[in-house]
């Protein structure tokens, strides 16, 4: 149940690295770009390619764009943090990650911050979490709690700018909303 949109002049940023869940970065990214919005990989750490975690072993090489250190958040409408296990973990202990997801929350020209998975981990770090409705991968649930959201399990749930998922059979879902966010 995925509409298309016109994203046209709309742009992205991932930010993810080493260990994101290849198919929350792949398919939004390509599902974006398919409705013509310019899609960004930003990491950390200079790193020029990232490697993927696809279920149960490492995946694809994914080229970085920019690093979080030097992209413009002026130059984004919204901000996409897939998910695995390993990615969020490394990026929440990151301060120039952290610190750009709270900056996007503030920032009047970001329309969406999308969290799937494991990725609200970083909305926990950021301190976004902290009286949001969320949903997440069923076992960072508590975390989520423990952060002052109010979690519950559902295919999308939207709080202010903030769309989270549960994980990858929601990924068409997930980027239906931020679409339709940064249409609005």
């Amino acid at each position: 149940m995925s509409n298309t949109y016109n994203l046209k002049g709309k742009k992205v940023a991932i930010l993810a690295t080493n260990g994101f869940e290849q198919s929350e970065l792949i398919q939004p990214r390509d599902m974006l770009t398919e409705q013509g919005a310019q899609v960004d990989i930003l990491s950390i750490d200079d790193q020029s390619t990232i490697k993927a975690w696809d279920e149960d072993n490492w995946g694809k090489d994914v080229e970085v764009d920019v690093q979080v250190t030097s992209a413009n958040l002026q130059d984004y409408d919204a901000l996409v943090l897939p998910g695995g296990q390993i990615n969020p973990d490394v990026l929440r202990m990151n301060k120039d990650a952290v610190t750009f997801i709270k900056q996007a929350n503030d920032a009047s020209n970001i329309k969406a911050i999308g969290a799937i998975c494991h990725g609200p981990w970083m909305l926990v770090e950021s301190g976004l979490a902290k009286g949001a409705k969320l949903t997440s991968f069923p076992s960072i649930q508590t975390d989520l709690k423990n952060a002052g959201a109010t979690w519950v399990d559902e295919q999308v749930v939207v709080h202010e700018k903030l769309v989270t998922s549960r994980n990858p059979n929601d990924i068409p879902a997930f980027v239906n909303k931020i679409s339709e966010m940064l249409t609005q």
